[in-house]
C-alpha cells in the first residue's frame, strides 16, 4: 500500500510517499513559508529524477496539500497516476496528551480530542490539525490515521511522570512529564531487537535522538519508562538553541532583569539557549562548534562539552533506573553522523563495561554499524531513525 505520510508546521508541510511492502519512498518534498511567499521541493525518489524547486504563492495549508497532490500525480514527474493509488494519509501529531496512547483512525471526535489538548502544543497541534483538514477536503475517500510523538511515553509509571507539584495541577490541567520524539524511539528501539535477533521484550534499551531537538529514552523490555523531555520539549538534554533542565527560578529572575514576561523568558530558552547561548551565540550547527573548537574557541568548546555531559548523565540516570542496559542507540542527525560528538559521550561510559572501537565510530556516518567491541558489556549501535516510515507502518496496520 501507498501511504503518503504528512508532518505539518505552522508554515512548512514535510511528506513523503512510502510503500509500505518494500518501505521504498517513492517521493518526497517540503512546501515552506505557508501564508507568505512559499515555495514547494518535489522529489521522485523511484526514478532518481532529481529534486525540482518552484516558488509559488502557497496561501494555506490546503493549498500545499493541493501542490503536493498534483505533484504526486504529475505525468511526467509524478510517482502515482491518480489519487485512488493513496491508500492512506499518516499524520504526524505532537502532542496527544493523555488521551492517545497509540495512532488512531482520524474521526470527528479525534479531531475534537486533538484540539481539546492543543494548549500543550500551541505551536504544533493546530498546525497538525490544518494538514488533517487540508487532505481531508482534498481526499475525502481516503482514510486519515494520526500518529502522536507523545504516545510511545504514555507506558512511563506515575512515579517517572508525575511532577512534584500540587496534585490538583496534575488533576485539573494534565501539567505532568509527557515526552517527544515517541516515534522515533519506538523505531529504534523495536529495529535494534531485529538487528540482535531478539524481542524488544528481552531487552534494555537506551535510545539518544540527538539533533537540534534531543532526547534519550528508557526502553525496558519494550516499554518506555522514561524518557528526558516533559510537558514541552524544553525539558531535559541541552539542544541546538533549547536550554534543557535548569531551575525554574531561573524563568523569574531572567524575567526581572530583562525586563519581560514569562513569555519572553521561555522566547530565550527555546529559540537563543542550548548550543547556541553557550557558544555565545556562534551556532547551533555542531559543524561549526567543531570548527570553531578545533580553532581554539573556548566557548564553542563548552558548549560541545556540556552538552555532551548532560547526554552522559541521562544515559547513566536511564542505566539505573532499569537496573542496567543491554544495548545503546545513537540516532538522528548528530547522533548518525557526529563521530567526534558521539566519542565525547562514550569516552565515559566505561564504568558500564562499554568498549568502542574508535575506528568503526570514525567511519559510521548514517548507517546502522556497531561501533562496540566483541568484549564490551553494553552493546553500543549507530541506528538511523526513519520516523516517515514508522508512521507509514501504523497508518498501515490500522486501515489494511
Amino acid at each position: 500500500m501507498n501511504i503518503l505520510v504528512i508532518n505539518c508546521g505552522s508554515s512548512s508541510l514535510k511528506f513523503q510517499v512510502i510503500d509500505t511492502e518494500t518501505s521504498n519512498v517513492l517521493a518526497k518534498g517540503l512546501c515552506e513559508r505557508i501564508g507568505i511567499d512559499g515555495s514547494i521541493t518535489y522529489e521522485n525518489v523511484r526514478d532518481k529524477s532529481g529534486k525540482i524547486k518552484e516558488d509559488t504563492q502557497i496561501e494555506d495549508h490546503k493549498k500545499a496539500i493541493s501542490l503536493v497532490l498534483d505533484a504526486l500525480t504529475d505525468v511526467k514527474t509524478g510517482v502515482i497516476r491518480n489519487l485512488s493509488e493513496i491508500g492512506a494519509v499518516g499524520h504526524r501529531i505532537v502532542h496527544g496528551g493523555e488521551k492517545f496512547t497509540k495512532s488512531v483512525v482520524v474521526t470527528p471526535e479525534v479531531i475534537a480530542a486533538i484540539r481539546e489538548v492543543s494548549d500543550l502544543a500551541p505551536l504544533h497541534n493546530p498546525a497538525n490539525l490544518t494538514g488533517i483538514q487540508a487532505c481531508q477536503a482534498l481526499m475525502p475517500n481516503t482514510p486519515m490515521v494520526a500518529v502522536f510523538d507523545t504516545a510511545f511515553h504514555q507506558t512511563m509509571p506515575e512515579k517517572a511522570y508525575r511532577y512534584a507539584i500540587p496534585k490538583r495541577l496534575y488533576t485539573d490541567y494534565k501539567i505532568r512529564r509527557y515526552g517527544f520524539h515517541g516515534t522515533s524511539h519506538a523505531f529504534v528501539s523495536s529495529e535494534i531487537a531485529k538487528v540482535l535477533g531478539k524481542d524488544a521484550k528481552e531487552l534494555k534499551t537506551i535510545v539518544c535522538h540527538l539533533g537540534n531537538g534531543a532526547s534519550v529514552s528508557a526502553v525496558e523490555y519494550g516499554k518506555c519508562i522514561d524518557t528526558s523531555m516533559g510537558l514541552t520539549p524544553l525539558e531535559g538534554l541541552i539542544m541546538g538553541t533549547r536550554s534543557g533542565d535548569l531551575d525554574p527560578a531561573v524563568v523569574e529572575y531572567i524575567a526581572g532583569k530583562e525586563n519581560t514576561d514569562a513569555a519572553g523568558v521561555l522566547s530565550i530558552l527555546n529559540k537563543e539557549s542550548g548550543v547556541l547561548g553557550l557558544s555565545d551565540g556562534l551556532s547551533s550547527d555542531f559543524r561549526d562548534l567543531w570548527k570553531a573548537r578545533e580553532d581554539g574557541n573556548q566557548d564553542a568548546a563548552l558548549a560541545l562539552d556540556a552538552w555532551a555531559y548532560r547526554v552522559v548523565k541521562y544515559i547513566g540516570a536511564y542505566a539505573a533506573a532499569m537496573n542496567g542496559v543491554d544495548v545503546i542507540c545513537f540516532t538522528a542527525g548528530v547522533g548518525e553522523n557526529d563521530t567526534k560528538s558521539r566519542k565525547l559521550i562514550y569516552k565515559n561510559l566505561g564504568y558500564l563495561g562499554v568498549e568502542i572501537d574508535d575506528a568503526v565510530n570514525d567511519s559510521t556516518r548514517g548507517e546502522i554499524a556497531e561501533l562496540s567491541t566483541p568484549s564490551s558489556k553494553v552493546r553500543v549501535f549507530v541506528f538511523p531513525t526513519n520516523e516517515e516510515l514508522a508512521i507509514a507502518r501504523e497508518t498501515y496496520d490500522l486501515v489494511k
